[in-house]
């Protein structure tokens, strides 16, 4: 009996399912590769308009996932960013309409030169081809990845959480609906359509049809994707955030910031987890801040200098200062110079966004120089880095690495580029 024979039906047919998902995402990226502009800001606006109209159905889609929410173990910050209603589906197809409006990454020239025998050298972009995108209980995510793109020219394998599978479901039905009538490949846009794990190795096993991988979620699957992709992955595995209070800070500006990076929306990887304030105004400062969060439950752990201040505070872990809460805790710590800062961010954060609070330009541009981070705020709230607010548009997510994109990743960060030799006969002798 052959070793195919030998597996279970069902693994069978899953691997079979996974690669016919592969092969059509991959002669999609084809069509995609010479697709009109016009043809995606199309598909993009009639997708926009189709979500707009079905807005119940895809409420009913989502009620289904919330009620199953509570068996899957989700937190209620998780479970808020599951949640879709009217204002958030409008969101959705607001970013489409935004991504419709950038401009066209495929064939642009990035740089041209014309060498002495008259060859002339363009550099232009072109699309990655296949991405495998893995992401979690997001819902709105998954018309953000695929209008992303599809707007580089990419084709998209959607593998969404069991959390999201409804929702997510509804949306994908609308996209594709919409592509026929604009005249999109029907497989530019596919979302897995089996919960099962083991799909997510199978699709990960297949360079050979897939580009890139995109993980966007908990670390646990961003270091399995990781570990096990046979191809290239655009990764981040945290949103350990900080903001810094220098000593020539501006203290009304400071806390108003850092309330906002931590406690507008506690459940993403933007949101400010980490609090240093430089000593010589850490007693003025602290109880002040102290105070402002105590107003949002949030939890403040910090070192002896901090618990000295703030009689609520907590004594701070090595863990808390490496931690990514995604609710309603802090981590704190008084340093004793600009440099103390920048080693503690360095050493403990995740590479993601780090602020700096104030009015001395020399420490904001070493701040900005020394600080390792994809995006560094200069007196502005860490919840500015992000795809939208950086006039990106939708954003697929915010890379920590350095190859093949850093931070937010747009339409641009999902292309590559070839050379392209313009010649009037030349010959190399």
């Amino acid at each position: 009996m052959s070793t195919v024979a030998a597996r279970p039906a069902e693994q069978t047919n899953l691997a079979g399912y996974c690669r016919d998902v592969a092969q059509r995402a991959k002669a999609a990226s084809a069509e995609m590769a010479t697709l009109n502009s016009g043809v995606k800001i199309k598909w993009l606006h009639r997708s926009a308009e189709l979500l707009r109209q079905n807005v119940k159905a895809i409420e009913e889609a989502n009620a289904e996932d919330l009620k199953a929410a509570p068996g899957y173990g989700l937190t209620p910050a998780e479970i808020d960013r599951l949640k879709l209603n009217r204002d958030r589906i409008e969101a959705i197809a607001a970013a489409l309409v935004e991504v419709s409006n950038i401009r066209d990454p495929i064939g642009r020239v990035i740089d041209s030169t014309v060498r002495p025998n008259g060859l002339r050298i363009d550099k232009i972009r072109v699309p990655l081809g296949v991405v495998f995108f893995i992401y979690e209980s997001r819902p709105n995510v998954t018309a953000d990845a695929a209008a992303i793109c599809a707007k580089a020219g990419n084709a998209v394998i959607l593998r969404g959480g069991k959390e999201a599978i409804h929702s997510s479901r509804a949306i994908v039905e609308l996209l594709q609906l919409a592509a026929g009538e604009a005249g999109v490949p029907a497989d530019a846009v596919q979302l897995v359509s089996t919960t099962d794990r083991a799909a997510v190795g199978e699709f990960l096993g297949m360079p050979e049809f897939i580009d890139v991988a995109i993980p966007r979620g908990g670390e646990g699957l961003i270091r399995r994707v990781a570990a096990e992709a046979k191809m290239p992955v655009i990764k981040h595995f945290d949103g350990n955030c900080h903001v810094y209070v220098d000593a020539a800070a501006d203290l009304e500006m400071a806390r108003t910031i850092i309330v906002n990076s931590k406690c507008q929306r506690m459940g993403v990887c933007n949101t400010a987890e980490s609090l240093l304030v430089h000593g010589d105004v850490a007693a003025e400062f602290l109880p002040t801040i102290a105070a402002d969060l105590a107003q949002h439950s949030i939890e403040i752990r910090g070192d002896e200098r901090v618990c000295e201040l703030v009689d609520a505070a907590k004594p701070a872990t090595e863990a808390d200062y490496k931690a990514e809460f995604l609710g309603p805790i802090i981590s704190a710590c008084v340093v004793g110079s600009l440099d103390e800062a920048i080693a503690h961010i360095n050493r403990y954060g995740s590479h993601h966004t780090d602020a700096i609070v104030t009015n001395d330009l020399a420490a904001s541009e070493r701040f900005a120089a020394a600080v390792d981070s994809a995006a560094v705020m200069i007196n502005a709230s860490t919840r500015f880095n992000d795809g939208g607010e950086f006039g990106l548009g939708a954003e697929i997510g915010i890379s920590t690495d350095k190859f093949h994109a850093r931070g937010p990743c747009g339409v641009d960060e999902l292309t590559s580029y070839k050379y392209v030799v313009h010649g009037t006969g030349q010959v190399r002798t």
